[in-house]
């Protein structure tokens, strides 16, 4: 791999500053996204999903613990498998109490679910040490209808919302693998009352487009929630006024 080029401080200055707009550009775009993302439509959630926790079978509600919001990974763990998919792993050591705290500081509660049986999951669970809220998901629909199950004796092929046909198309033969196979993806959930909704799913290499909690509560639908008080007493969103966040 070559390095970058030597120059001098004038020289870096005013590469600098011409990558600085780009930057800035790429934080506007961002910001837009998630305005975006936030105004999706969102779809109730009625299928009475059954999860296999460590204090017995809950529903889908159960994983918010309280919370108005929930993001579920789903941690690719083949009921066959004795241990988990190691690139899920790798994230899921990068979760700290401090990320999980942020989250919750927001109303927002972070799981994950897999299709392996309860018992595979928590050995994993704490060979690895974590303190993560796990759910086996092992004879529900779940995985499926959320397209993280590849099975197309079950549903039909899809997964990051292209169909067999779409990757056909690409010059890809993602379902000619033996069947089924797990993936892996992220779901957000809101509860309104007793009513469960998805709000968002991503996929394959948008998995890999986020970082801290902020990235996170970033494709939730109530977002960052970080409404501030200014002086004179009007409301603005947290960072809107501020100079040195103004662009």
């Amino acid at each position: 791999m070559s390095l970058p080029r030597i120059a001098t401080r004038e020289e870096w200055l005013a590469a600098r500053i011409e990558l600085l707009a780009e930057e800035k550009a790429l934080t506007r775009q961002r910001d837009a996204l998630n305005t975006k993302r936030r105004n999706l439509p969102m779809v109730e959630v009625e299928k009475p999903y059954v999860f296999h926790g460590p204090d017995g079978d809950v529903g889908l509600g159960d994983l918010f613990d309280g919370a108005r919001q929930l993001i579920v990974y789903h941690f690719m763990f083949d009921p066959a498998w004795d241990e988990g998919c190691s690139s899920c792993t790798a994230g899921t050591d990068e979760l700290s109490p401090g990320f999980l705290a942020h989250l919750r500081a927001r109303d927002t509660a972070y799981a994950l679910v897999s299709r392996a049986p309860l018992e595979k999951l928590l050995d994993w669970k704490a060979r690895r040490g974590w303190d993560v809220p796990w759910y086996s998901s092992y004879g529900s629909d779940f995985n499926y209808d959320f397209g993280v199950t590849i099975d197309e004796s079950v549903t039909p092929g899809r997964y990051n919302f292209r169909d067999r046909a779409q990757y056909a198309a690409r010059g890809e033969n993602f379902f000619d693998y033996d069947q089924p196979f797990e993936m892996p993806g992220r779901s957000c959930f809101l509860r309104v009352d007793d009513r469960v909704f998805h709000t968002y799913s991503q996929y394959a290499r948008g998995l890999e487009s986020t970082g801290g909690s902020y990235y996170f509560l970033d494709l939730t639908a109530l977002g960052r929630q970080e409404d501030w008080e200014e002086p004179t007493g009007r409301s603005a969103t947290a960072h809107s006024a501020r100079p040195d966040f103004a662009t």
